[in-house]
């Protein structure tokens, strides 16, 4: 059970939590590799990837699902399988995996979802209807309902919660405990709270949110998506109404269910409110096989070896470890989590990049792209202040997550990233000498996947180093970058209460025209056509009043 997890006996790291993951997604370290030239039929097997020129990935990194987030157990693929093979009717199957849920985890009742955002989603409409289905059908609607606000936590804002927003609600943003009670009020449909810190502790802690919440009845969501699961559950313990848990990430379920935990009636309305019934959920479906599996994945876990597992993974980072410390100027050291999310331990790599010439960020690039594909972390070669958390400063980095690494994966791995350390490279030239200047005003044509946007870039340039703002459809933000002869390399990251955007602008100079591709991390890549603005020829003249207008 959850509670035989290792006792954490040093504290190198702060808590990473889904949403810092989700904030850290640039040092993936894993990006699309072109498709093989030998694509052609499906194959089953060990290949079954390859077969059709996909190269698949050793992960380092942890359960992102762009990745695969992580490997189904034995018995809960045994599971699905034995369920594929008999019709049963829904209702039915959820009353017995509620009941039997709630024996296995001590929780009132329990649900499965098609992963832990439809979860949110599912939950955000009971809280909406109530089980009504007269108020579930206006959804995302909400004109004349009763219940149409959720407190969140501005901390606790994430893109994850879209999936509450697409239900209609109003995201009410607090700060303190005062903005908190202030916001509560007969239209609070519910309370949305991103497990870990500050929820564990503090005035917006889950126990003060929930004294707070008790007298108006209010539910309260605790998204633990990335958490190991703790058996009795602690956030239900300490006042959540319902907890969602990724089924794909620590417990290793099926990688499209989720699990929820708590009130029944809750429960019960957010089945309502879910597929195989219509309405606003019904676009997210879990079949019978993953629900039996992601049963089959909780029963699993009251099992498992919590212990062994740990010993496991830290013998993996022991063997990449003493391989890579086999390069002159190389270190590691362990970082361990305290909390629940994210519960590995991770192997941090470090140098002087000065000396080996090359960066974390630059070697996560490397084996990114090239086999045998690798997705780790990485810090690029920017001075870093000494902390318990942190290399030391001046230095760059790898970090390795275990939780995931299969059999194997540890010896693959450490010959890869030994290979590349000892490799010697000459120092990085200079950057070359302008091939023009950028200041000024730049019209930019994206071309998106099927549309297009006009964006506007305002540029200062000094030396090789730009600087000025960048206009897109909604806002204004910071832009920031360097050209390097005709090569010039922007970013500027556009940001908002649970969501972020980030603009990487890589472009070659020919004359008056900067062209190239957009890099916009999860959302893909777009391409664009920047021309310098031409202003009109000629001015007119201007004229200063002595004061007011007389009568135009």
């Amino acid at each position: 059970m959850a509670d035989e997890l290792p006792e954490i006996q040093t504290q190198d790291t702060e808590n990473a939590s889904r949403r810092d993951l989700f904030q850290m997604g640039a040092l993936l370290g894993v990006a699309a590799m072109p498709a093989a030239a030998a694509a052609g039929p499906l194959r089953a097997g060990p290949d079954v990837y390859q077969s059709i020129g996909v190269e698949p990935v050793i992960n380092c990194r942890g359960t992102f699902t762009i990745i695969g987030a992580s490997i189904e157990l034995p018995e809960v693929r045994a599971a699905m399988d034995a369920a594929s093979q008999h019709f049963v009717q829904l209702d039915e199957l959820a009353h017995g995996v509620g009941q039997r849920l709630a024996e296995i985890t001590g929780a009132e009742w329990g649900m499965v979802s098609a992963g832990c955002a439809a979860g949110l989603k599912h939950v955000a409409a009971a809280c909406v209807s109530g089980g009504n289905p007269e108020k579930l059908l206006r959804i995302p609607d909400l004109t004349g309902l009763d219940k149409t606000e959720c407190v969140v936590p501005r901390t606790s804002r994430s893109v994850y919660d879209h999936a509450i927003r697409n239900i209609g609600l109003k995201m009410i943003n607090v700060e303190t405990a005062e903005e908190f009670q202030s916001a509560l009020s007969s239209r609070t449909a519910m309370i949305y709270l991103n497990s870990g810190e500050p929820a564990d502790s503090g005035p917006l802690s889950l126990e003060n949110i929930a004294r707070m919440a008790k007298p108006w009845g209010i539910p309260i969501l605790v998204d633990a998506a990335a958490e190991v699961l703790t058996i009795p559950n602690v956030h239900l313990a300490r006042g959540a109404s319902v907890v969602a848990y990724s089924g794909g990430k620590a417990i290793c379920g099926p990688q499209c269910a989720g699990l929820l935990l708590g009130r029944k009636d809750i429960l019960q309305s957010a089945w309502q409110a879910s597929s195989p019934h219509h309405g606003p959920g019904r676009d997210n479906k879990v079949g019978r096989e993953e629900t039996i599996g992601m049963v089959a994945a909780v029963e699993a876990w009251a099992k498992r070896d919590h212990k062994a597992e740990w010993a496991r993974w830290m013998g993996y980072l022991d063997t990449i470890a003493k391989r890579v410390t086999q390069v002159d100027g190389v270190k590691t050291s362990i970082r361990e989590p305290r909390g629940l999310s994210n519960r590995t331990p991770n192997l941090q790599i470090y140098w002087d990049p000065a000396k080996l010439h090359v960066t974390g960020e630059e070697l996560a690039e490397t084996v990114a792209r090239t086999k045998p594909r690798i997705a780790l972390g990485a810090g690029g070669g920017l001075p870093r202040k000494g902390g318990p958390d942190s290399a030391p400063e001046g230095t760059t980095s790898l970090e390795i997550a275990a939780w995931m690494m299969q059999p194997g994966n540890d010896k693959i791995v450490a010959e890869r990233l030994h290979e590349l350390l000892s490799q010697k490279r000459s120092p990085k030239p200079a950057a070359a000498p302008p091939a023009g200047n950028l200041t000024g005003r730049w019209d930019v044509a994206i071309q998106f996947f099927s549309s297009s946007s006009q964006h506007t870039l305002m540029l200062e340039q000094k030396g090789n180093t730009l600087q000025g703002t960048h206009k897109g459809e909604f806002t204004v933000r910071d832009v920031f970058g360097t050209i390097d002869g005709d090569k010039v390399k922007l970013q500027s990251t556009q940001s908002s209460p649970g969501d972020s955007l980030t603009f990487t602008f890589a472009a070659t100079l020919a004359g008056d025209t900067l062209a190239g591709p957009i890099y916009m991390g999860e959302y893909l890549t777009a391409k664009f056509t920047a021309t310098r603005h031409s202003y009109p020829a000629q001015q007119r003249t201007i004229n200063i009043p002595g004061g007011p207008p007389l009568a135009n």
